[in-house]
């Protein structure tokens, strides 16, 4: 019996150095019976020509919209379901992987029919043994944390795990799935978009794991990431989204409004947050937005001088 086939989804929007390196480490994976498509998001800095010089192998699709994370991947996703492939493994390009990660993810997939969605242990770039994700979880809150964020890898996570969810930064998804659930939902455009999309596989009976045995480094979310306004305005308008679409109760809801709305007082009105007020005035745009279903990419407007 032949190895499924894996089909590999990479955007790329002016990134051309991380892109090489991250298909320089895929080259160097063991596992063979994989189709890799690099999705060009109109990018200036010779990104589409340095990929087909160095990797003529590499199938590109040059993007004509800008549809965020969402849309933009949801054309690779889409291109790996009609080549047959069995998984598709949706990766930033700003990842680095050992040469056994896709190995160790199919092997597990073919040993857990169940296994719907699957992640590696995702480590920072700049702290090899450090942790970035050991996959995520939803607290009561409606938080989406990482596990084991920042902790020194010592084997803690030694054995695999079912999380709620994967990071969007190397998320491989049964084919299956997808032709049941459908893709990433557009609507987000940017953020909690994996989150949402694990979830809605969870709720139709697959379930989603962290597999340590496969590894990635990740050059984004270093420990000392700083989310721009850009982050605020997607988590607070996705994260109502996501309370919607999959039924929080009306106690939940009613929770996160408020905490939302204390964090909007404590940003305008304590001298030490004055630094918030972009953030502040993102987390505003982001609940008036959600609640006048003002979706998909950030509108440019004046809120709060």
């Amino acid at each position: 019996m032949s190895d499924p086939l894996v089909g590999i989804v990479i955007l790329n929007t002016n990134r051309k150095d991380d892109t090489l390196a991250c298909l320089s480490s895929l080259q160097r994976n063991r596992y063979q019976n994989t189709i890799i498509w690099v999705l060009d998001n109109s990018s200036t800095d010779g990104s589409v020509e340095a990929i087909r010089y160095q990797f003529p192998q590499v199938q590109i699709i040059q993007l004509t919209e800008n549809k965020g994370y969402a849309g933009n991947n949801n054309a690779g996703i889409n291109a790996a379901l009609k080549a047959g492939a069995e998984w598709v493994f949706v990766l930033n390009e700003d990842t680095i992987l050992d040469s056994n990660a896709i190995t160790s993810l199919v092997k597990f997939g073919a040993s857990n029919p169940q296994a719907g969605i699957l992640g590696p242990l995702v480590y920072h770039f700049d702290e090899p043994d450090v942790i970035q994700s050991a996959g995520g979880k939803i607290t009561k809150g409606w938080q989406a944390i990482h596990i084991g964020q920042n902790e020194k890898d010592q084997g803690q996570f030694s054995e695999p795990i079912q999380v709620d969810w994967i990071s969007g930064c190397a998320i491989m998804v049964r084919s299956n799935v997808i032709e049941q659930i459908g893709g990433i939902d557009e609507r987000y455009f940017y953020y909690w978009e994996e989150t949402e999309w694990c979830l809605r596989a969870r709720n139709s009976g697959w379930h989603v794991w962290m597999i340590p045995d496969a590894k990635v480094w990740h050059k984004g979310v270093q420990r000392n990431y700083h989310p721009s306004p850009n982050i605020t305005y997607y988590a607070v308008r996705n994260r109502l989204l996501t309370l919607s679409k999959h039924h929080a109760s009306i106690s939940d809801r009613i929770r996160v409004n408020i905490s939302l709305v204390k964090t909007f007082l404590a940003w305008s009105l304590l001298p030490r947050w004055k630094e918030k007020k972009l953030h502040r005035n993102a987390l505003l745009q982001g609940m008036i937005d959600y609640y006048s279903n003002h979706l998909g990419a950030r509108r440019k407007i004046k809120i709060l001088e």
